[in-house]
């Protein structure tokens, strides 16, 4: 018997998934380089499930009905070349491979092209939700050609997260564009973590609360507007106690955040399509400070008489901080999917990707009804920001969220997430910007020229005379 799919890479992500589909009755073949996995995974995990363990390329391409549906669960980079080379030469004209990792846009694109030459369709499939996502229902996020699409479409309806709006799984778009939307997604995903971790670090140093408490906090801003997977997972961190010390373990983690690239990225093409993504800047720059520990050290213990804190701040403001940092964080991340929309012909539905965020992914939240609704009213509002709905939540947001960053300057403590939110907001709703002076400081010194608000054209002025 052939399978109706297969899948490649058998670390927990992609075994999570290859359970997840058999687990809705499809039959599923899985390869992976060593083999010593494949035997492990089918002895350890697969019960009655119909997973077929192959040991060989060419005995796992021969398991599958055609045209072949593989679905590539291995790490971004050289190792999808390698895999799709591996694959080629067993493989036909109609056939399919879907690239389920975080693979960089720009490489999908390549691909793309690159197997279409070879009558082989193709799609990037961004995947959130981590482990237990794969495993009981993801986030789904492909991209490439219908026609590659339909082939697994009701495959990838069946296993995705399901919610009231239905499953979170759509088509995304043309080329690259799943990859681009899971990548936008990890740069949002980047943001809010980091304006969380702010906010627990004001608590923590300022207030003095202890992690207990924080968890409690945490716990009770999921049940309002913050309910979302991120402040779930960080109520549930609070409460985890180490059994060696049965100290909180949070407290016992170096604080060095490490990254696998996403956000570097989404912080990479903003610049490079002309949209400003604050936050997630700031966030990529917070893990790079975050490991020069031994220099943080140092430095702490050389200005640590330095700082006074000035005033106080209650637990309720830091809640509306979070809310309004939240709902900024989306702005961005939808702004930026809709530029990169038009200048690569994707053919993005916003409204689709913030449905399909609605579950399983990491980034899910209940704020994104809220964000739903702005931009049904508004199809050219990708900011969110064009709404007197949306001022209305900023007007009683804004107060405390700048009453929370100066707070936390006057104490030391870094919150570059909370405090990019609010430039980013104040940037936009500014009609007049000091950037004319930078336009003449740049013709200045390099003859730049500049226009001006009193008439058209073009100008340059000899600010000096030349010897």
């Amino acid at each position: 018997m052939k399978a109706d799919i297969g899948l490649v890479g058998l670390a927990v992500m992609g075994q999570n998934l290859a359970l997840n589909i058999a687990r809705k009755g499809y039959s599923v073949a899985v390869y992976n380089r060593t083999a010593e996995r494949t035997k492990k995974f089918v002895e350890d995990r697969v019960r009655s499930e119909k997973i077929i363990p192959t040991y060989n390329i060419e005995d796992f391409v021969d398991s599958l009905e055609k045209p072949r549906k593989i679905v590539l669960m291995v790490k971004a980079g050289q190792p999808v070349d390698d895999m799709i080379g591996e694959l080629l030469p067993h493989l036909e004209r109609g056939d399919l491979i879907i690239d389920g990792g975080n693979s960089h846009y720009a490489d999908t694109d390549r691909r793309l092209r690159e197997l279409e030459k070879e009558g082989i369709l193709y799609l990037g499939m961004g995947v959130s939700g981590g482990e237990y996502g794969a495993l009981h229902g993801p986030s789904l996020m492909p991209g490439g050609t219908r026609q590659a699409y339909q082939l697994v479409e009701k495959i990838l309806l069946d296993i995705a997260a399901k919610t009231e709006d239905g499953p979170c799984c759509t088509y995304v778009g043309d080329g690259s564009a799943g990859h681009f939307v899971k990548m936008v997604h990890n740069g949002i995903e980047y943001s809010i973590m980091q304006s969380i971790a702010e906010v627990y670090d004001v608590m923590r140093k300022a207030l003095k609360l202890s992690s207990e408490q924080i968890g409690e906090i945490f716990e009770d801003w999921n049940k309002g507007e913050l309910s979302s997977f991120l402040m779930e997972i960080s109520f549930k961190i609070m409460n985890w106690k180490d059994e060696e010390t049965n100290k909180p373990l949070v407290e016992l983690i170096l604080d060095r955040a490490e990254q696998k690239g996403t956000g570097k990225w989404s912080t990479q093409v903003a610049l490079d399509l002309g949209v400003p993504a604050f936050s997630m800047a700031a966030s990529v720059f917070a893990r790079v400070v975050s490991y020069y520990k031994e220099e943080r050290q140092r430095l702490s213990k050389r200005y640590e008489s330095v700082l006074k804190p000035d005033g106080s701040i209650e637990v309720e403001e830091l809640r509306r901080a979070l809310s309004l940092a939240y709902f900024l964080s989306y702005s961005q991340g939808i702004w930026l999917i809709h530029e990169a929309s038009k200048s690569f012909n994707y053919g993005v539905n916003l409204l689709e990707v913030l449905r399909i965020w609605k579950g399983g992914c990491i980034i899910r939240s209940k704020m994104l009804d809220f964000l739903k609704g702005l931009l049904k009213n508004s199809p050219e509002n990708v900011t969110f920001l064009d709404d007197e709905e949306a001022r209305k939540f900023v007007e009683e947001r804004l107060p405390s969220a700048i009453k929370v960053s100066n707070f936390a300057r006057s104490c030391g403590i870094a919150t570059p997430a909370l405090s990019a939110c609010l430039d980013y907001l104040f940037s936009l709703i500014s009609e007049d910007l000091p950037a004319n002076l930078i336009q003449a400081q740049r013709d200045f010194f390099g003859a730049h020229t500049f226009q001006r608000i009193d008439k058209p054209g073009t100008f340059h002025v000899e600010w000096q005379p030349l010897e």
